[in-house]
């Protein structure tokens, strides 16, 4: 009851913050491949896209993927509809079926993603999206952004402490955010893949950034 009515004890602090950044080579890429397949009937819709994404799992399996890397993300059936004028009215009626599903596949072999993108096509895959290029053991990369970063907010409060003419006492606070981005390349719509085209696509990886920001509290007097 002796805190009762008094005043929070403030004490004077420093705030600073640091950032560190490493640049690491791809190791894993990401790609889906998705097939889409319109008939009159549930059944012939669904053998049609069956039948093409076998054979585009098939093809990437023969590859060299492993099971463990190949995940289906959408799986989908739905009505389509068609607006038709009879007499003077517009009427929706139902003209077909639309299946389409999407596999998600970690390719462990950068040198084949081109070959794989031209292989997938030719097997029936009809939409390509969402290629990223990311590090799948980033916790090393990661440490050195982190201890640059710590490093860099500790010369700035030294340096700051130093102008200002005050100490600095210990750390009361501290916080990190990372930011590890990837560069993705998405397609949009239907492909059609044709006997003319022999060359597979050559896919730059470049260098992933992963960078840290921290903010370092300090109390001082």
């Amino acid at each position: 009851g002796r805190y009762i009515g008094q005043e929070i004890e403030t004490k004077n602090t420093l705030v600073v913050s640091g950032r560190g950044e490493v640049y690491g080579q791809p190791d894993l890429g990401l790609i889906s491949f998705a097939v889409s397949s319109e008939a009159k009937t549930v059944a012939e819709a669904m053998a049609q896209n069956s039948q093409k994404m076998n054979a585009v799992i098939a093809f990437v399996k023969n590859q060299g993927v492993e099971d463990k890397d190949l995940k289906t993300t959408t799986f989908s059936l739905r009505p389509r509809y068609e607006w038709r004028e009879e007499n003077i009215s517009s009427q929706r009626q139902l003209v077909g079926y639309e299946a389409r599903q999407e596999l998600e596949v970690k390719v462990r072999a950068m040198d084949k993603i081109g070959s794989l993108i031209e292989g997938a096509t030719a097997a029936g895959a009809n939409q390509i999206g969402d290629l990223q290029f990311t590090i799948d053991n980033r916790e090393e990369l990661e440490r050195e952004a982190r201890e640059e970063a710590v490093k860099n907010a500790k010369d700035r409060a030294k340096e700051l402490a130093s102008l200002l003419g005050v100490n600095l006492v210990r750390i009361t606070n501290f916080s990190e955010k990372s930011q590890a981005p990837t560069y993705s390349l998405q397609t949009f719509g239907a492909l059609e893949a044709t006997t003319d085209e022999k060359e597979a696509p050559q896919i730059e990886t470049g260098e992933n950034k992963i960078e840290i920001t921290v903010s370092i509290t300090y109390e001082i007097n």
